[in-house]
């Protein structure tokens, strides 16, 4: 129980109409979960105005309402707190609710558009490894030290987030690594938490659809860096070309990245086979499990932030030796027959781009590599096309079938899918609807020594289709067909 006093620290307030003088059981902006006394935040959503909703949340028994637009009706006894932003207020609201807990770990998070869950897991791991208590937020799963806590968004809400923290401190954690994506930045989901550091990945085409621009997706990952406060890191990819961008007019201590440009933290790709790579890391040799560039940038970034929170170098070099590859990126099925089948999450065009061209570099010439792709529904069109085309242009046949369509017609996505494909290169594409069927046709295509690429669903184990969510494992369905192909 808190007061509201103490609940409004920080919140940029227009008028409050009613007693201040309350306490406050809980808060949040579900209008379907409120209970008695609550404090009830009406947030404008690109969807839904919870505003609508005030009346409901009354009925229910809330006595404080956090709203930016002042009701028409005001019971008495309910306590109207306006706002300049509701969704900043909700943030703000949910860590002080809450105690503040991100500034009781060691908070470090990471945006850009291909590598963050790889990066925050295996950062999870490495300190779990070094012998402390660790949180991890991620898109596959969030963890209380070792309590595994079902993802349902890469970031969650403000409320949630600030609870699955507050979980953490009293579970004893030191550190939590959480990714932070370009969605939660823009709503506020992260307002009011306290950052150790932030790292940037990459970024490349994707989330259009939500940001409109390019410029504007860049802007809202930049804002993470702009609000580190001065005695937190920022760790930058220097050789994106948006890196240095993402840390100009940033107040935290910048250091950098690499594997090309001269770096604070620099890397180089040794050599590679199918069972793992070497890298050189400023100047120290090291064999890893992971293959591709990709995943030096993400090694190298998971070296450089262990080192900033000052774990020793020699041990940080033993733990990434036994680091395994995180589910669904870049994860292996083999046939008895001799055909490797790679499941991975590429789900952007640079992504796959970044896939294919690490399996191309390590391929034979007698190797021929399927892709079989797909692209989710109701999200942005115009990178279906694109990946279609890097798909066709970099392997020797590629089958385009459903990721999760969710509610349009997956013909409608395989369409525009296809109109990146030239007409002189439809002869090594076939169309499979059904995905189960698209990976049996590409496992009865290959011969023994050639590689299968599942991509753009990874982790996950099902399929949107309506609205439901069936249950779909891309690995579960490789290892039934190579069974029955035995």
């Amino acid at each position: 129980m808190h007061n509201l006093e103490h609940i409004l620290s920080g919140v940029e307030i227009v008028q409050v109409i009613g007693s201040k003088a309350l306490d406050v059981p809980c808060v949040g902006f579900d209008s379907r979960n409120v209970v008695s006394g609550q404090l009830f935040i009406a947030i404008s959503g690109t969807q839904v105005d919870g505003h609508k909703y005030i009346p409901d949340a009354i009925a229910k028994g809330a006595k404080i309402i956090v709203c930016e637009k002042q009701p028409e009706v005001q019971p008495e006894g309910v306590t109207f707190v306006l706002v300049a932003d509701s969704l900043v207020a909700c943030g703000r609201i949910a860590a002080n609710f809450y105690g503040n807990p991100s500034k009781n770990l060691k908070l470090v998070g990471i945006t850009g558009t291909n590598g963050k869950t790889t990066t925050v897991t295996l950062l999870y791991r490495m300190f779990r490894e070094l012998g402390y208590k660790v949180g991890l937020l991620s898109t596959v799963v969030n963890y209380i030290d070792d309590k595994r806590v079902d993802a349902t968004h890469t970031t969650p809400d403000a409320v949630e987030l600030n609870g699955l923290l507050n979980q953490m401190v009293d579970a004893g954690c030191e550190y939590c690594f959480m990714e932070v994506s370009s969605h939660s930045i823009s709503q506020h989901r992260i307002e009011g938490l306290h950052f150790e550091g932030g790292i940037f990945s990459n970024i490349t085409h994707d989330h259009l659809d939500y940001h409109k621009t390019f410029d504007a997706y860049i802007k809202a990952k930049k804002a993470f860096f702009d609000n580190l406060p001065k005695a937190s890191f920022a760790l930058t990819n220097v050789d994106d070309k948006n890196g240095m961008v993402m840390v100009q007019n940033c107040n935290a201590n910048i250091k950098t990245y690499g594997l090309k440009s001269p770096a604070d933290y620099k890397s180089k790709i040794i050599e590679s086979h199918f069972d793992g790579m070497q890298l050189n890391i400023n100047g120290n040799d090291v064999w890893t499990r992971f293959l591709g560039e990709f995943n030096g940038y993400n090694l190298t970034a998971v070296y450089a932030t262990s080192i900033l929170l000052g774990a020793d170098k020699d041990e940080v070099l033993r733990i990434l030796s036994l680091l395994g590859p995180v589910s669904g990126r870049f994860e292996y099925v083999k046939s008895k027959t001799g055909v490797t089948a790679i499941v991975d999450y590429a789900h952007t065009p640079d992504a796959l781009d970044n896939v294919i061209a690490t399996i191309n570099k390590m391929r034979k010439e007698d190797q021929r590599l399927f892709v079989v792709i797909g692209a989710g529904g109701n999200r942005d069109k115009t990178k279906r096309p694109i990946m279609a085309s890097v798909a066709v242009n970099n392997a020797d046949f590629v089958v385009l079938t459903s990721d999760n369509p969710r509610n349009e017609d997956p013909n409608d996505i395989l369409n525009d899918m296809r109109q990146g494909i030239k007409p002189d290169q439809m002869g090594k594409v076939l169309t499979i609807v059904d995905r189960k069927e698209g990976i049996k046709t590409a496992s009865l295509l290959a011969k023994p020594n050639d590689i299968i690429l599942v991509a753009g669903k990874g982790h996950e184990d099902y399929q949107e289709i309506k609205g439901v969510k069936h249950h779909f494992d891309d690995k579960e369905v490789l290892r039934e067909v190579f069974e029955s192909l035995q």
